[in-house]
């Protein structure tokens, strides 16, 4: 479901948060349904239950995820506007550790695009998904 690199450069809770977001977008959690509970990812990804908690709560903060006290937690029902300028540095921002990681792999311009093109064609909406 969700892999990390405890020894990588990333810290794991934001690679739980991009494991999350990423989920999400693929369809691999579908809109309104539950996402894995605190103590399933603890179980699952061996880490503190503390870092999982940073990771929901931040996903929760930009309304990818809803807490219901009580309950557990959820996927959003619907994906959450992203202001035009956020949008825009966190795509470049992503775009530049991809661009770093395919320069250190050494693969060619044409590989790097044909990896984002099939990792955005995987994300891409189904037609009729979230529809109930």
């Amino acid at each position: 479901m969700i892999h990390i690199e405890p020894a990588g450069a990333v810290p794991v809770w934001k690679q739980i948060e991009d494991g999350m977001r990423s989920l999400v977008a693929a369809g691999g959690l579908p809109a309104g349904g539950p996402a894995p509970s605190v103590r399933e990812l603890v179980h699952d990804l061996g880490v503190n239950p503390a870092t999982v908690r940073r990771a929901y709560r931040r996903r929760s903060e930009f309304g990818v995820l809803s807490v219901r006290r009580g309950e557990r937690t959820f996927v959003a029902d619907a994906p959450p506007d992203t202001p035009r300028g956020e949008r825009s540095r966190s795509l470049r921002g992503g775009a530049e550790r991809y661009a770093g990681l395919a320069r250190t792999a050494r693969a060619s311009d044409q590989e790097a695009l044909r990896v984002v093109d099939a990792a955005l064609a995987r994300v891409r909406p189904r037609q009729g998904a979230g529809k109930r």
